[in-house]
């Protein structure tokens, strides 16, 4: 009877094992997904940031505020100096004008005295002062536009100057790259956000990663774009979905550590990415197994 009692649960186990050696996973490893840090790009106090971890994000929307006080105070004083200069072009223009008036004026001038000189009612005297009023006018007024030159080089470099304090107030709102969901948060309003600073970490769920290793006399099974079978743990079971094949690494390494025995760690084997849609049920970090 003793016999009888452990001879149906080892039949037992041993269907179960059989049922399992038919559909045994041909690599396993672990789900993770394209994981982006976003950073400060300017440098001041957080005044806001909106999103809790685990709140999904929209590409282009802002998720932190950093403070744009003085970089908006030095924007007006820009702008400030570029009215200034625009007054100063309008001025040597206008003086450029009132130049030319007077030249024409000059030039009309030393016509007549020329054909006056010509019947000898004017001197040559009179004609060299005519002569050297019209030099002198045309200096002034080629001294005027040089001005005029270097005011509006000035005033370029206003520009470029304010669209670069333009470009800093728009880095201050700090915007998602891509649709996702927020993973960790770095900083939190109140704190001050340094240049290159991490802010917070975000990823699309949509898809994951499986992560799997298959050993070297696999590979020959395992082709980028193939369609595999995936499956892992759920409250029913494991559940089976469909994966493909994104990249098979090309250099062999040693099985990861997390592989319990030292003998089939120190197995050399292949990183292999497999895409998985996610409906909701993976999580990073979850175990599953693919089936080629």
């Amino acid at each position: 009877m003793k016999t009888f009692n452990w001879i149906i649960p080892l039949l037992a186990l041993m269907m179960l094992s059989c049922n399992g050696q038919e559909d045994e996973a041909d690599a396993s490893g672990n789900f993770e997904a394209d994981e982006v840090i976003v950073s400060a790009e300017v440098q001041g106090r957080i005044l806001a940031f909106v999103p809790e971890e685990g709140s999904s994000l929209a590409r282009g929307e802002v998720s932190v505020l950093i403070d744009t006080t003085q970089l908006y105070l030095k924007k007006l004083q820009l702008e400030s100096g570029r009215s200034s200069l625009d007054s100063r072009i309008r001025t040597l223009k206008a003086q450029v004008r009132a130049s030319r008036v007077q030249l024409e004026n000059l030039e009309r001038e030393k016509r007549r005295v020329d054909k006056m000189a010509e019947g000898g009612a004017a001197t040559s005297k009179q004609q060299d002062d005519m002569n050297g009023q019209i030099a002198l006018l045309e200096a002034q007024i080629a001294a005027t536009e040089s001005r005029e030159t270097s005011v509006h080089a000035e005033h370029r470099t206003l520009e470029v100057q304010i669209r670069q304090v333009e470009d800093q107030l728009d880095r201050c709102f700090v915007r998602n790259p891509m649709d996702g969901v927020l993973l960790t948060r770095y900083k939190h309003a109140g704190e001050i956000a340094v240049p290159g600073q991490a802010l917070y970490k975000m990823a699309n769920l949509d898809e994951l990663i499986l992560r799997a290793y298959v050993s070297g006399n696999q590979l020959s099974s395992v082709k980028v774009g193939e369609t595999v079978r995936v499956c892992y743990d759920s409250p029913d079971g494991m559940t089976e979905t469909s994966g493909m094949v994104s990249w098979v690494s090309s250099r062999a390494e040693f099985t990861p550590k997390i592989i319990q025995t030292r003998e089939e760690r120190v197995n050399l084997v292949y990183a292999v990415k497999v895409l998985v849609s996610n409906d909701g049920s993976l999580k990073i970090g979850m175990p599953g197994e693919v089936r080629f």
